[in-house]
């Protein structure tokens, strides 16, 4: 995931990034890094990284396999693995996310779903015939 210490780094490794003055509507679809600090109405998936910084303000359905969310988000959240709410943040919508960190004074007003087991394939009996 994104290193909170050295977010030039982040830069570097992200292959799509909305800087601040940006404003964008549509959908996105990724397998790399994505880091949001403007502003985003549609979807968003990518199969790594997301990042929504500060400043950013973003309406769309999040599906990623990570997230740091700092920013305003309105919509739901989807992450497979970490999902981590800064201080900064408000969310507006439904979370689901293997592992969650949430720090104080983050604001989440919605459903919220976190399940670090992974999943079982229940089988369902068999009949025994006499």
């Amino acid at each position: 995931m994104f290193k909170e210490e050295n977010p030039a780094k982040d830069i570097k490794a992200a292959e799509t990034i909305i800087g601040p003055s940006v404003r964008v509507e549509g959908d996105f679809i990724s397998q790399h890094d994505i880091i949001i600090d403007g502003e985003v109405v549609g979807n968003i998936s990518t199969q790594n990284n997301l990042r929504i910084g500060k400043g950013a303000v973003v309406k769309a359905k999040i599906d990623a396999k990570n997230a740091y969310i700092s920013g305003k988000v309105i919509g739901n959240v989807t992450v497979k693995d970490k999902l981590k709410i800064t201080e900064t943040a408000t969310i507006k919508g439904n979370v689901t996310a293997k592992i969650l960190e949430m720090e104080q004074g983050a604001s989440l007003v919605g459903q919220c779903k976190v399940d670090p087991r992974p999943e079982d394939k229940v089988q369902a009996p068999t009949k025994e015939t006499k």
